[in-house]
């Protein structure tokens, strides 16, 4: 007498083995995350008991100090100033290194890779890092802040470029290549109008983020509203600070609304 044994399907293994290698992953992602929980000390009961020295200090906090508000308003008009600048910096200099990162339209691999490595290097390194440079090479003031904006912007305004270029339509650009047309011609007509809007876009956006790292990178004397916040803090001026802090508000209050206004316009 035989017996017939049934035989597992190979897909059925396959898919039971990826379903295994799924719940695995999940549990060790899960199991990383409860240990983060940990290692970064969570503790609500902690945070509980300081609630009476938080409300204690926003109560030290008022009224804001007003005698001081023409000084803190030069310091918020520098402030706007460094994140200008430092973001047209970033954006000049990002557009001809996005084209050499972007896939289809660089003209060399090596430069692609060269280019690649260096937006990723800019990223990388944290704006208060190149602030502290800048400071040491250049000393204290606006100047270091806007040029630590300026080179770390670089790492996100570089990539987001690249990635809005290689995603453009390619019909465009061959129906102009199959005309005969220069490569310049094929980026002034083919390329750029497609990408233009994106850029802009990007640009608002990254001003929007550069008004707030500008006031941290008051913390190592880059200028700006943010020395005057570092000063304040450390002098216990606790008035001093809720006015600072207002005038960061109305400052990030005004970009958001020019920054919507010029999309509704441009974009």
């Amino acid at each position: 007498m035989s017996t017939n044994t049934p035989t597992v399907p190979k897909e059925t293994k396959e898919r039971a083995l990826a379903r295994a290698i799924r719940f695995i992953g999940l549990l060790l992602v899960l199991a990383f995350f409860m240990w983060s929980f940990a290692a970064v000390e969570f503790s609500p009961a902690e945070f509980a008991r300081g609630i009476p020295d938080l409300v204690g200090l926003l109560a030290d906090m008022f009224p804001p100090a007003v005698e001081n508000i023409p000084e803190v308003a030069v310091a918020s008009l520098q402030t706007l100033q460094m994140a200008l600048v430092g973001t047209a910096l970033a954006a000049l200099m990002s557009v001809p290194l996005a084209f050499l990162a972007a896939k289809n339209v660089t003209p060399s691999r090596i430069l692609y890779q060269i280019t690649r490595a260096f937006i990723v290097f800019t990223r990388a390194v944290p704006d208060l890092v190149f602030a502290l440079v800048f400071v040491a090479a250049v000393g204290l003031g606006p100047f270091p802040g806007t040029l630590a904006l300026a080179i770390h912007s670089i790492g996100m305004l570089g990539k987001l470029y690249a990635e809005t270029i290689e995603e453009i339509d390619e019909g465009q650009v061959e129906a102009l290549r199959s005309t005969g047309a220069h490569p310049l011609q094929v980026l002034r007509y083919g390329v750029v109008p497609q990408v233009l809007p994106s850029f802009v876009g990007l640009t608002l956006y990254r001003w929007d983020i550069n008004i707030r790292s500008s006031v941290v990178l008051g913390l190592v004397g880059a200028g700006g509203i943010g020395f005057l916040l570092t000063g304040a803090m450390r002098l216990f001026k606790y008035q001093e600070v809720l006015t600072i802090l207002i005038c960061i508000f109305i400052i990030v209050l005004i970009v958001e609304q020019t920054s919507s206004y010029i999309r509704e316009r441009f974009i």
